[in-house]
């Protein structure tokens, strides 16, 4: 037996970060790889286009980045509690929810974790997160910065190992984070249903099933598992003849 809830996990300016930098990611790419690979592809016409929008979309992803730190950093203030692994997260938490990922989640059981305006991410998006956001993201920003400014940034460009080094780098980050985004747009879809966890990134708000009979349904569980989190102090009830 279940009632459905809803928790406003996403506010407006997460959500406003959040597709700036996907649509700017997705661009990096296209145009990326038309001007890694200019005579064999040709997405968006000139080779020079290629390299315009690009550089457009570097600048839109920049941007997005300090909407993204400036909010947690100073509105917020809680930067490292939402994207920093605790030490029960390396202990356990980690290797929990790879077993919900590998094996739980095919036997239909719900995810040991859930989200709260305090804590979004699992253990593993925790890990993830902090290497894309802290080191990834920002040195793919930096590298891409120097190549847009070889010339005014000559000093930098030589003391950082030299334009083809840089090239190199960056092309490198770029595959790593396309990768990324390959494996979060697979894991978004492993929700209650494949939309499940789009929509408050959309709306702000995520439906949640508030579970009556946990210890009782989950009594015969792996050892390990542990059913959804629940935090009442969060969530909004929906009404029967609202439920979708």
């Amino acid at each position: 037996m279940s009632d459905k809830t809803k928790i406003y996990l996403q506010p407006i300016p997460i959500r406003v970060w959040h597709w700036l930098n996907a649509f700017g990611i997705i661009t990096l790419a296209v145009t990326g790889v038309q001007i890694r690979f200019p005579e064999t592809l040709s997405f968006l016409g000139s080779y020079q286009t290629a390299i315009r929008v690009h550089n457009t979309a570097g600048l839109i992803v920049s941007f997005s980045f300090l909407i993204w730190f400036f909010y947690y950093a100073t509105v917020k203030s809680n930067l490292d509690d939402i994207y920093i692994p605790n030490q029960e997260d390396i202990k356990h938490g980690i290797v929990r929810q790879l077993l919900y990922y590998c094996f739980w989640y095919f036997l239909g059981r719900p995810s040991p974790f859930h989200a709260t305006p305090k804590v979004k991410f699992n253990p593993m998006q925790k890990a993830a997160y902090l290497v894309v956001m802290f080191m990834l993201e920002p040195f793919v920003i930096f590298s891409g910065l120097l190549l847009m400014n070889v010339t005014p940034l000559r000093v930098l460009v030589l003391m950082t190992g030299g334009i083809k080094f840089i090239v190199a780098l960056h092309f490198l980050l770029a595959c790593s984070l396309v990768a990324f985004l390959c494996t979060h747009v697979y894991l978004a879809t492993l929700g209650a249903t494949p939309l499940s966890y789009l929509k408050p990134m959309i709306f702000g708000w995520e439906e949640v099933e508030e579970h009556h009979e946990v210890a009782e349904e989950h009594q015969d569980a792996p050892r390990g598992y542990r059913p959804v989190r629940h935090y009442p102090e969060c969530m909004q009830h929906i009404p029967d003849n609202q439920h979708s």
